[in-house]
């Protein structure tokens, strides 16, 4: 008996020994930032493209909304700027043809009566010279020859305004009703794009919140990813030991069930000390402050860990 107690108390020591050789692993757990993708605005949901525990890729389409409202809104955005556009373009060119012969015309004409209105009045002077009529007969011919010739002067600025497009003003007006009908249509262009919404990152689907035909609020997440660059591990370190932890550190990882080798990088120290959380179960640090850090695993670890998973933490 007393050799088998020695033999114990031997093996016991040298079990002892063998722990105070390499650092104790620290108590933590795995947690996952997720990526909550909502649309914003609401809509039955018509299509549902992700499912859970799939791996979903980034720009992948996740699910679609009914979009009869933006769409409709989209063709009359449409036909606004075609319309503003036209007028922009009218604007730009002088009167048709058949308006700018009318002009020629009516210039024509006005020509042939001041040629003859002309050859009036100098008959009328001529005939007054001679005492043959008074005055007042050449006064008028001289009033219908003026008369005349206004109007040809007349004629001929109308001619060159038609030839011409609207005025500068008009045409600057009408192009900034141009760019506001375009941005208009930019806007129920975005509206419509919002009901069919696709991954903005990769990872893995971990829950969908809504089935085909139920009504989603605006602002409603749909579906949960949860990008492999989110995992993070959080554990507790004793404050005897935190002058040994810096932003970049090593740490080595290990978790029932899962393989050996698996590693990641101290991302986080907290500033602040907290009492040991009740989920730590360590009796040497019990009731004692701890503080917080985060470390990020390897990208080909990430997608082995799984958040709430517990996990050892071994400091490098």
């Amino acid at each position: 008996m007393t050799k088998k107690l020695a033999a114990l108390s031997m093996a016991a020591a040298l079990l002892a020994g063998c722990g105070k050789d390499g650092p104790k692993p620290l108590q933590g757990y795995v947690e996952g930032e997720y990526v909550r993708v909502a649309a914003p605005f609401a809509g039955t949901l018509i299509r549902l493209d992700a499912a859970r525990g799939q791996d979903i890729a980034a720009g992948a389409p996740l699910f679609a909304l009914e979009a009869e409202n933006e769409d409709a809104a989209r063709r009359e955005a449409t036909e606004r700027v075609k319309r503003a556009q036209a007028q922009v373009d009218d604007l730009r060119k002088g009167k048709r043809p058949t308006e700018l012969d009318s002009v020629r015309a009516q210039l024509g004409q006005a020509q042939v009566a001041l040629g003859l209105s002309e050859k009036e009045f100098a008959r009328q002077t001529d005939l007054v010279a001679k005492g043959f009529v008074s005055q007042q007969r050449a006064d008028e011919a001289r009033a219908a020859r003026d008369s005349d010739r206004n109007k040809v002067a007349q004629l001929n600025a109308e001619l060159e305004t038609a030839k011409l497009g609207s005025r500068p003003d008009e045409i600057r007006a009408a192009e900034a009703d141009a760019s506001a009908a375009r941005e208009s249509l930019a806007q129920a262009d975005w509206r419509l794009r919002q009901k069919t919404v696709a991954a903005s990152v990769s990872g893995r689907v971990t829950d969908t919140l809504f089935v085909k035909g139920e009504w989603v609020p605006s602002g409603s997440p749909v579906v949960t990813l949860l990008p492999a660059g989110n995992v993070k591990v959080r554990f507790f370190v004793p404050e005897t030991a935190l002058g040994s932890v810096r932003v970049g550190q090593k740490v080595a990882l290990a978790c029932d069930g899962c393989a050996s080798g698996l590693s990641g990088e101290v991302s986080f120290v907290a500033p602040q000390a907290e009492f040991t959380p009740p989920v730590i179960y360590s009796k040497d640090s019990r009731a004692k402050l701890v503080f917080l850090v985060e470390a990020r695993p390897a990208a080909a670890d990430a997608a082995k860990l799984h958040p709430g998973q517990p996990i050892d933490v071994t400091l490098q």
